[in-house]
């Protein structure tokens, strides 16, 4: 699927607010269908799976989920499998072809306790979800949060890796979900925003302004990060119930306002400067659009900030 460019203009000046409205909507109907096949496959297991690359909004997207199942009188939780990471150990940890740490890999994740936590779980016990301390780069146990599901609740593990083998394999039964910002904008036949840029921008925008990432390291990594979804997450996308986009028609006009400024600022002989030169360019296809009238349960507030929703 690709957005047109001019469809795109021609909204933004006409009614910006009507245009991001009817987005989100389409979004939340995407969002409704999900919660259909869950609630299809609750009395095989209370499990849900939600894999997808760096950028595709999985973590919003796995909390409106829940919402909309708790609207239709099902409780739910969402988690966080980056909890799972394993405190990394420099003698055994995998590596990229360069020799680099790559934390891409799915044997940074707790498989079998993960495994172990998804049979609990099933069977009515409590378990403790781990916590991954990002800026010690370990996992704290001592941080634990209790979690124990009721008949007919629900629990929404996303991660990039929920749908691999080692997970979505030794619980066949759990719903499966795959999302990804997939769509390019084309103006006619020719291609002027790339689907993989808007998950790049999201990640460089986030990162930047919530991680203390400068985005010349976020354009550094990014090679890594697209081999590890090649390699380690796009393979087993085959085996999700449901596929969709994630991307907003309307994101390219609003994220203009965040990510030109960081990435004008990347050094001449920065890694990737071409390319980040090239995605410059590209914003000055899109008429712009004022943040102000991102909703705040916009999927996009997940990477400008100012949402309703509370990230970790």
């Amino acid at each position: 699927m690709a957005y047109q460019l001019q469809e795109i203009n021609r909204r933004v000046r006409t009614d910006a607010e009507a245009f991001l409205a009817e987005c989100d909507e389409n979004y939340a109907q995407r969002v409704s269908l999900a919660a259909d096949r869950i609630l299809a496959n609750l009395e095989r297991s209370p499990i849900v799976l939600l894999s997808g690359p760096s950028g595709s909004g999985k973590t919003t997207t796995a909390m409106k989920i829940a919402e909309e199942l708790q609207r239709r009188g099902v409780g739910s939780r969402a988690v966080a499998m980056d909890n799972y990471f394993t405190t990394v150990d420099p003698k055994t940890a995998p590596r990229t072809p360069e020799g680099a740490i790559d934390y891409e890999s799915p044997r940074c994740l707790d498989m079998d306790l993960l495994s172990e936590h998804f049979s609990a779980l099933s069977r009515g016990e409590e378990i403790v979800v781990p916590r991954f301390e990002f800026a010690r780069q370990m996992r704290n146990d001592s941080l634990g949060v209790p979690l124990k599901l009721e008949k007919n609740e629900i629990a929404i593990f996303e991660g990039i890796h929920a749908l691999n083998d080692e997970i979505a394999g030794r619980h066949p039964e759990a719903a499966k979900l795959y999302i990804s910002a997939r769509s390019n904008v084309n103006e006619g036949s020719a291609l002027r925003f790339k689907g993989t840029w808007m998950r790049l921008t999201r990640r460089a925008v986030r990162d930047y302004n919530f991680r203390g990432t400068e985005v010349a390291r976020t354009l550094g990594m990014w090679a890594n990060v697209r081999r590890g979804e090649k390699l380690y997450i796009s393979p087993f996308k085959g085996k999700a119930d449901i596929v969709f986009d994630s991307s907003l028609p309307y994101e390219v006009s609003v994220m203009r306002h965040y990510a030109v400024p960081i990435l004008q600022s990347v050094p001449e002989d920065g890694e990737r400067h071409d390319e980040m030169l090239e995605l410059v360019r590209a914003f000055e296809y899109f008429e712009a659009i004022d943040p102000s009238l991102v909703a705040p349960n916009s999927l996009l507030r997940e990477f400008i900030g100012g949402g309703c929703y509370k990230y970790h």
